[in-house]
């Protein structure tokens, strides 16, 4: 059991929710969009969103910045996580524009949002749990994409309901979190993705 709970905390990392929310989004929606363009965007997606952070992630554990992929303290959250911003504002500006794709603007701005409250909160000391914040983000997006776009995808709510859980439960039997630092990951990740609805639902 262990080792099954330690493995969640790897196959759902936050750094896979924004490219899950982009897949997700394409294998959704009713709107056309070109196979070339569908290709392009993932493949931008993965370099700003996992190949770069993993990159960046091994130049600050050669220079003794962090010294785990799971950033157990607050002080090695706030690098990290202030990089992540910058590159989110730049998939914002140029990958996933609000012309192009208003969808995921909005679902990238709502991650911009949630990764600013989290390095706010690491810079109080504070250590909102991030898988929780990356995976309830794409929860509410997903559930807004059902709204949005009229179509039935109870078996992925109750699905991700069940990830949800397994994450939460992982991160306590590892210790990396308390349930107050659960219950902040779902604030941070899930309300701004609840809040920016109205501007695109």
């Amino acid at each position: 059991m262990h080792h099954l709970l330690k493995s969640i905390s790897y196959i759902f990392h936050p750094l896979l929710m924004p490219l899950l929310g982009v897949v997700f989004y394409f294998h959704k929606s009713p709107k056309y969009v070109p196979d070339a363009l569908i290709y392009a965007k993932v493949f931008s997606i993965s370099i700003l969103t996992i190949i770069l952070p993993i990159l960046l992630y091994f130049l600050l554990r050669t220079i003794k910045k962090v010294e785990s992929i799971h950033l157990k303290s607050t002080n090695e959250r706030r690098i990290p996580l202030f990089i992540n911003s910058i590159l989110i504002i730049l998939i914002i500006n140029r990958v996933l524009t609000f012309d192009e794709l208003p969808e995921l603007f909005f679902f990238f701005l709502g991650i911009l949002i949630s990764t600013i409250a989290c390095l706010g909160l690491a810079i109080f000391n504070f250590k909102a749990s991030i898988h929780v914040i990356g995976a309830s983000g794409f929860f509410m997006f997903a559930i807004a994409l059902s709204i949005h776009f009229k179509i039935n995808i109870n078996g992925t709510i109750a699905m991700m309901c069940i990830v949800l859980g397994a994450i939460s439960t992982s991160r306590l039997h590892l210790r990396a979190h308390t349930p107050k630092e659960l219950m902040a990951g779902l604030v941070v990740g899930s309300l701004p993705q609840l809040i920016i609805l109205n501007y695109w639902i």
